[in-house]
């Protein structure tokens, strides 16, 4: 078998940036918190752990004083450092900076959007670390939408101000604009869009242009094995395109989640994965399929 690791994958920017962080203070102190996973692969947490990092939920964050914390690549809403304030917290900050960015962007429009009577509407997922943060920059009176029954949440008599999750996938992101047009101009059908609706694209091109270079990567594959932790929403979505174009393609979360039976004598075999999972990673499974000959 021929097996080659797709070099255009593992971690963006902003989680490379963020582990590095966390190692390098690590090097120095042996001991961090980290403010949820630092990233949605079990298998780099665990490697992380093993240098000291200790992961803790944000209930915990309330408890802790005189310490330091690191805040990772999704950000967080600022009642996150104003608590670290009061509890003498030093953090280490790790928010992307395409992340932090579109936090101000969106801090300005829900500003703008109050004195229009406006809706501030983030197209992702409930409960995610990054939305969690974008919400935080509304005083939690975001609405947050990612699927058609979702749409509920809008009164569409008001203004809308559409922003999206940077990891989202930008043609899901594009539906779902038009979608929105389509009822403001169900209920009006003389309303202005361009004063009804304001659409801003704040998806990450570094995370979206995974998806086109894994279509070109999977054709020329004949087996796709895609590594990424079982939490990853990007993973599983990336997973999709990939068995999109190739049928003979797994989802594995490292070397044990392999099946010798899905691989012939003369395949073409191709490693990938998503934007949190790292290159060690990757490696060990192609060393693994590689050893199966």
């Amino acid at each position: 078998m021929e097996v080659t690791i797709d070099p255009k994958s593992g971690y963006c920017f902003g989680v490379e940036y963020a582990i590095e962080m966390a190692e390098d203070e690590l090097k120095d102190s042996g001991t961090l918190y980290c403010l949820g996973d630092i990233v949605h692969n079990d298998q780099e947490v665990k490697r992380l752990e093993n240098l000291g990092l200790k992961v803790i939920e944000r209930e915990k964050l309330e408890e802790l004083k005189d310490t330091k914390v690191l805040i990772r690549a999704h950000g967080e809403p600022p009642e996150t450092y104003q608590l670290a304030l009061k509890n003498n917290i030093e953090l280490i900050d790790a928010s992307c900076p395409v992340v932090l960015k579109l936090q101000n962007r969106v801090r300005n429009s829900y500003d703008k959007s109050v004195d229009k009577n406006g809706q501030l509407v983030i197209f992702g997922k409930e409960g995610h670390a990054e939305v969690i943060g974008l919400s935080g920059q509304t005083g939690e009176n975001a609405i947050v939408v990612m699927t058609d029954d979702d749409l509920e949440k809008i009164d569409f008599d008001r203004p809308v101000t559409l922003y999206s999750q940077t990891t989202k996938s930008a043609k899901a992101f594009y539906a779902m604009g038009e979608k929105i047009k389509e009822e403001i101009q169900k209920r009006d059908p003389e309303a202005n869009i361009n004063e009804r609706f304001q659409m801003n694209d704040s998806i990450c091109r570094q995370v979206s242009n995974r998806e086109p270079q894994l279509k070109v990567f999977s054709e020329d594959q004949d087996v796709i094995v895609f590594v990424a932790g079982k939490k990853s929403s990007n993973g599983k979505a990336l997973y999709g395109v990939c068995k999109e174009i190739n049928p003979r393609s797994f989802y594995v979360q490292g070397p044990d989640d392999i099946d010798p039976a899905w691989f012939k004598e003369n395949d073409k075999v191709g490693i990938c994965g998503a934007t949190s999972t790292p290159m060690w990673l990757m490696e060990e499974v192609a060393n693994f399929i590689k050893a199966l000959n």
